[in-house]
């Protein structure tokens, strides 16, 4: 009997000493590429939907923003394509946090380009998937980021053909 009584007051003793560990310590948990940043790049488009229709492929300039929710693996992010013509590509991700600074991410979304000329993701509106990758400068406010977008029947007078894109750009965190 004094044997129980003996282990359970070590048990009860590791119990307590696990309850004040969990309360006093702070969780090493790291948020990677932490922060929402505002950026900008460019964007190459590298498919092209009914030549003679002048759907070619296009190059041009990147605005992007991403909002990361601190308590969750999800980001809302847009990139807006400045050309020949404007294509706005909103999407929400969820985020992989790969070490302290980098994380990869996997989003769904829509191409806004509902446009006569084409920009890298065509000249009409479709479903989008954006994988990509956000690497925080350590000891910076800054951000690389890269992503490929995905757009599904993207081009007007091209039924059924998708865009191909790839964005890169420098971002400042907020």
């Amino acid at each position: 009997m004094k044997n129980l009584t003996n282990l359970s007051k070590i048990l009860l003793g590791l119990t307590a000493l696990g309850c004040v560990s969990a309360i006093a310590v702070p969780s090493a948990n790291a948020q990677p590429a932490y922060g929402s940043y505002l950026g900008a790049g460019a964007s190459f488009g590298f498919t092209s939907g009914n030549s003679a229709a002048g759907e070619s492929s296009r190059t041009s300039g990147l605005i992007a923003a991403r909002y990361k929710f601190l308590e969750f693996p999800v980001s809302i992010r847009t990139q807006i394509l400045i050309g020949n013509s404007t294509a706005v590509v909103p999407t929400v991700s969820f985020d992989v946090p790969l070490n302290f600074d980098t994380d990869v991410y996997i989003g769904a979304g829509v191409s806004l380009s509902n446009t006569v000329d084409t920009t890298p993701v065509g000249n009409k509106n479709s479903f989008v998937v954006q994988p990509g990758i956000d690497y925080t400068v350590p000891n910076s406010n800054l951000v690389l980021f890269g992503n490929v977008i995905f757009a599904f029947d993207a081009y007007r007078n091209s039924p059924g053909t998708s865009a191909t894109s790839l964005q890169t750009g420098l971002g400042l965190r907020f």
